[in-house]
């Protein structure tokens, strides 16, 4: 079986230029299985919309089904639900996670023990693409952004998701790298600037570089190649004992060259137990037929607000679908 491929994405992953990245990421895939994790948002209050919106970008743009996965809280959900959104991840073949605070999803995805679902997608051939605040939790380590640039935070490294010691890179993963929002200071360096960048990379153990990403654009990593491509916008850059090297768009780049110690995924252990159910069979098919029959009365309720111009009710109609984990496109509501 063929090893996958480790999307890394700077920003703009509902843009233009990303929407190319994607199409080619899920044109390697026969059946696709895509999944959204929320939990990088998951502290917000506009969670279901901002689900809906990216469910939305990719049915309308890539034509895509993509299954909500909600993991907002790990102490707050039960092992029930803990394990479903386990479970959902390895299902996948496409697992997506995109804006919201790095800091606050690794404090619920690593008592997951999500890197081991992660692994478990990628040695099946499927794609891992994160973006943005998503990113950032991938490497060995992760800068807490927000707490340092809009709080005034002390400069350390949190304990990060080590996704990239899969391909066998000893590193962390900044996007937003060449960002400028700040104009007379600097942004860059995903905001945390040049100079506090340089004093991060002290305390960091000999022998870990830093992976940036450029906003706009994305450093795709194929796993059984062993090489790093550069698409978008802008560039990729690699750090490592003081020196920077820049990977211009279109770059491809061995995975040899950067450090990275040859590992295939297929020698890695993976729990394959499979998942045991406490229900039997007639009991599931009357669960999904009282499912389904909710499914259409709450797609005929909401087609009749919004029919009589009662955007309100249907907004909240919306807003409870997308939080139970079903979708909505164009007045339609589906299972996942």
């Amino acid at each position: 079986m063929s090893n996958g491929v480790l999307a890394l994405l700077g920003s703009g992953e509902t843009g233009p230029g990303m929407t190319r990245v994607h199409r080619g990421l899920l044109a390697q895939l026969d059946d696709v299985r895509a999944v959204n994790l929320n939990t990088p948002f998951g502290f917000q209050e506009n969670v279901p919309q901002m689900t809906e919106k990216l469910l939305t970008y990719f049915s309308t743009s890539l034509h895509v089904d993509m299954g909500a996965l909600d993991l907002r809280n790990f102490e707050s959900a039960s092992a029930e639900q803990r394990q479903s959104f386990k479970d959902g991840v390895r299902r996948a073949n496409y697992v997506f996670a995109g804006p919201g605070s790095p800091s606050y999803a690794l404090r619920q995805w690593l008592p997951l023990g999500l890197t081991e679902d992660l692994t478990a997608v990628l040695a099946r051939g499927g794609v891992v693409c994160f973006s943005s605040a998503a990113a950032l939790t991938l490497g060995r380590y992760a800068p807490p952004v927000y707490e340092i640039y809009k709080s005034g935070s002390g400069l350390e490294w949190l304990e990060g998701l080590d996704l990239m010691a899969t391909v066998g890179l000893d590193c962390v993963v900044l996007p937003h790298y060449n960002n400028a929002e700040g104009r007379d200071y600097d942004t860059s360096r995903c905001y945390l600037g040049e100079r506090r960048l340089r004093l991060l990379e002290e305390m960091l153990p000999a022998g870990t570089g830093v992976l940036g990403v450029d906003e706009h654009s994305a450093a795709i990593i194929d796993l059984d190649a062993r090489t790093l491509t550069v698409k978008g916008k802008g560039e990729a850059h690699w750090r490592l004992a003081g020196a920077v090297t820049d990977f211009a768009n279109g770059t491809v780049v061995a995975l040899d060259e950067l450090g990275a110690h040859s590992r295939r995924l297929d020698t890695l252990v993976i729990d394959e137990t499979p998942v045991t159910t406490m229900v039997d069979e007639s009991a599931v098919a009357a669960l999904r037929d009282a499912q389904q029959r909710l499914v259409e009365a709450l797609g005929a309720i909401r087609a009749d607000a919004r029919a009589r111009g009662d955007y309100a009710l249907s907004d909240r109609i919306r807003d409870a679908i997308v939080a139970s984990g079903m979708t909505v496109s164009d007045g339609a509501v589906s299972t996942k």
